[in-house]
């Protein structure tokens, strides 16, 4: 029985000025490190075999703050394929680190000519109704931006063919991604309507863990 924990990751510094933040490459705040920290406290003894992150600092952060409570006491290490100059030559130490592969795919949501800019603001110039949808729709993105329906188009196809792999060879898996494109993956997992995707909240530095038993995914 392999196990899926997905972590969003913890407040970042636009998430606490209320800016749109997107594909803008902002690190964690001082509660979102404080966040992340608990997370890891939360999974620490879960045994994990190998982590998947965005590309994106806060992503990597998260995880990487997590792993430094883990009981397991072993290192994460962010994989660099075809490069030689990474590479382990000592079989002990290779033995103690845990694998981590960073993908653009589980980035979030690209916000367009949204990022950096104040959600309270844009409210007040366009409405509230038309920042909902920006915000929430299903399918009608932002200017220049990405709907959560793009967004899902590239994070279920990778998920299914790269992480669900790993599960199923047994191996548990860490996820650290962020709200939108862990919303996709969860949708999958769940088979969320578009409806009720839309009420699906991620919160900031809680893991979600599924088990895979049987050819089934099971939240717990």
């Amino acid at each position: 029985m392999a196990q899926l924990i997905l972590l969003r990751h913890g407040e970042s510094e636009w998430n606490r000025k209320n800016v749109f933040t997107g594909w803008v490459d902002i690190p964690l705040s001082a509660k979102g490190i404080d966040e992340a920290l608990e997370a890891g406290k939360q999974i620490k003894d879960i045994s994990i075999d190998i982590i998947y992150t965005s590309t994106l600092i806060r992503g990597m952060m998260t995880a990487m703050l997590a792993m430094t409570v883990h009981s397991s006491g072993k290192i994460p290490v962010v994989l660099h394929p075809g490069e030689e100059w990474s590479r382990c030559y000592d079989a002990e130490s290779e033995s103690e680190l845990i694998p981590v592969t960073s993908a653009w795919e589980l980035n979030e949501r690209m916000y367009g000519e949204l990022q950096g800019k104040n959600k309270q603001k844009m409210r007040d110039e366009f409405g509230d109704e038309q920042v909902k949808i920006w915000r929430r729709s299903f399918s009608t993105p932002p200017p220049q931006g990405e709907s959560l329906e793009m967004t899902a188009a590239r994070t279920i196809p990778y998920f299914e063919s790269e992480i669900v792999s790993q599960i199923k060879a047994g191996k548990n898996v860490l996820v650290s991604a962020h709200g939108n494109s862990l919303r996709s993956i969860v949708m999958d997992l769940e088979r969320l309507g578009e409806e009720e995707v839309l009420n699906l909240e991620i919160p900031t530095g809680k893991p979600i863990i599924y088990t895979y038993e049987n050819g089934e995914f099971h939240g717990t």
